[in-house]
């Protein structure tokens, strides 16, 4: 079929607002007009409402299969008041939920709250996430908003994921394919070009069947270059989300468009871990905190449902609007583990969604469960694509005797931040690669945990190069850098402080390194400085330290200016120092273990 034809329907779906916006790269020259069509034969309700269904879920990371131990789990409350961990995720999986849940309902749109590509497993990162992105399609998903995640490889191959084409660098994957880009619109009202000041892409896109209209605008958050590599956002400025979702709200209603929905990458923090846990058992939003929580407060009551993301965690909570109204405020956790359905009531009248105290949009998260039929489509597709990575994602590189817990692990040194910050200091500790004394790492850069039993015929215990890419699938270079002791002190209290004081941000450290952290205290008093110590001896504020960490970090990445050093040398790759580690230091006979906690020592 040639590339694209399939989007040319009789029935327009979506259209996109503002098509004078000049683009990076001509980012929007091929921006899909109309998506697919579903629920053909059903004529409009002669009723004053129609219920619409929205579907959502965010921060997919490329996660076709389902994501390995604890990562592929969710937590849900049980009727005895107990919770439970259950296996879900895999868009085999996800497919099926979500075509299951569009079962019956003519009016159903499926939306996403960014962060569905970057930081992905091998089987889509080798590939630049092409496969994620055809696996998007087909399961039909009509929009999205950009998370950070879409710009990790930066501005230009972000308009490649949209429009299509083969990659600059590598060409096209498979002989006679040329990849056709997203048939789903990505929306970033709130980035725009510093050299034009226009968006960078569509800032929203306008749902349409049968009279009834729906407006999405989608946003990425504001701090999305602390959280990115300096190359991915240059030359992109991005803007507050609440003036720049109010400020496109009032363009879609001027347009006649009284439903919308914010598509947000920013999110929140829940009381609750379980998923079906009520957000509102205290009063209406009492269960959040975070960044959304003052987000949905100041965004115009004209917005009438908001669709989140970046935290990975799962609620659904009725936040009410600056005129007092609920207002439903959604996130479904991460990795396709979980979607969220909402019921929009449209008003054929108003052409507005009907939200009252009385009546207001329904939702729910709900498992992806994997003891359902897998969707046939994305077997192949995922079977396809594996074939082209086997020879280099099977590949042996190491032994471990046990779990090794990253993504997996809420303890603020994590077994496998120990493992990849001693797995760098080795790797960056002779004098001609950088002569490191100590080494940091970030924490959300670990994207996975190392599981012991076999994903595959490799057998239990073994790391694959696959499986070592899934934990660090960056691909940044190591940096050594000149910092004072003073310098480190602060980069410490910068873990609990300014940025990350309302979520910390707790650096992995090497072996030898060890302090004290006292969450009784607030901000950066809670780093006990006079515990500070390198291989026993205190740390000097005066004396100047050689310094490994990703260039991620070393930019001052995360909210740690601090890190900015002095004589840098630039070494291999992350996953490159991480997968030599591997190799010299375990064995079939003597696998790696765990290694023990004790670093970082927590007062809580």
């Amino acid at each position: 079929m040639p590339a694209k034809s399939h989007r040319k329907r009789a029935v327009t779906r979506m259209w996109a607002g503002a098509a004078g916006l000049a683009t990076v790269g001509a980012l929007v020259a091929a921006m899909p007009a109309d998506a697919h069509d579903r629920g053909h034969g059903h004529h409009p309700k002669p009723d004053r409402t129609v219920d619409v269904q929205l579907l959502s879920f965010n921060d997919l990371h490329g996660n076709l299969e389902p994501p390995a131990g604890s990562a592929g789990t969710v937590t849900e409350r049980q009727a005895d008041g107990t919770t439970k961990s259950v296996p879900a995720g895999g868009m085999e999986y996800l497919a099926s939920s979500l075509r299951t849940a569009r079962q019956g309902h003519p009016y159903s749109i499926t939306a996403a709250g960014g962060d569905m590509i970057g930081a992905s497993p091998l089987l889509s990162g080798m590939f630049h996430d092409e496969p994620t992105i055809e696996a998007l399609n087909k399961l039909k998903l009509d929009v999205t908003a950009v998370g950070n995640h879409e710009f990790d490889e930066g501005a230009t191959e972000l308009a490649r994921m949209q429009n299509g084409g083969c990659h600059p660098t590598d060409g096209c994957y498979e002989k006679g394919k040329k990849f056709r880009g997203a048939d789903f619109p990505y929306l970033a009202a709130n980035v725009t070009s510093e050299k034009t000041g226009k968006p960078i892409l569509k800032p929203y896109t306008v749902w349409k069947k049968n009279g009834v209209k729906i407006g999405f605008i989608g946003v990425t958050l504001e701090g999305t270059p602390n959280v990115v590599t300096a190359s991915g956002v240059k030359g992109l400025k991005f803007a507050d989300e609440i003036e720049t979702i109010n400020k496109y709200a009032k363009e879609l209603d001027r347009q006649g468009v009284k439903a919308i929905v914010a598509l947000i990458h920013e999110g929140g923090m829940p009381v609750s871990g379980a998923y079906n846990d009520s957000c509102d058992t205290d009063g209406p939003g009492s269960g959040i905190s975070g960044p959304i929580v003052d987000i949905a407060k100041g965004i115009s009551p004209k917005v009438d449902a908001l669709v989140t993301g970046h935290t990975h965690q799962a609620y659904v909570c009725t936040i009410p609007d600056p005129a007092g109204n609920p207002r439903m405020v959604t996130s479904a956790a991460s990795f396709g583990k979980l979607y969220t359905d909402t019921t929009l009531t449209y008003d054929r009248r108003t052409n507005d969604v009907v939200r009252t105290a009385v009546t207001s949009p329904k939702s729910a998260n709900h498992i992806v469960s994997r003891d359902q039929a897998k969707a046939a489509d994305m077997t192949r597709l995922i079977a396809r694509w594996g074939a082209l990575a086997a020879p280099v994602a099977n590949r042996p590189q190491g032994y471990i005797s046990a779990d090794i817990n990253g993504r997996g692990s809420d303890a603020p040194e994590k077994p496998l931040g120990d493992l990849i910050a001693d797995a760098q200091l080795a790797g960056l500790s002779a004098p001609d690669k950088g002569g490191a004394q100590l080494a940091l790492m970030n924490p959300g850069g670990i994207r996975a945990d190392l599981v012991h039993k076999a994903s595959g015929s490799e057998g239990d215990g073994v790391v694959t190069y696959g499986e070592a890419f899934t934990v660090q699938p960056f691909t940044n270079m190591m940096n050594v850098v000149d910092l004072t002791g003073a310098q480190l002190l602060t980069a410490l209290q910068q873990q609990v402080s300014g940025p990350n004081a309302a979520d910390p941000k707790i650096l992995q450290i090497s072996k030898g390194f060890t302090y004290t952290l006292d969450m009784t205290k607030s901000g950066a008093a809670r780093v006990l400085t006079d515990t500070v110590r390198l291989n026993g001896a205190a740390l000097d504020p005066a004396k100047t330290y050689r310094v490994a960490m990703n260039e991620f970090l070393a930019g001052g990445g995360d909210g740690f200016p601090a890190l900015v050093g002095t004589n840098k040398v630039v070494g291999a790759s992350d996953l490159d120092v991480f997968d030599a580690y591997l190799a010299a230091n375990s064995s079939a006979a003597a696998p790696l273990s765990p290694p023990a906690p004790g670093r970082i020592t927590l007062l809580k």
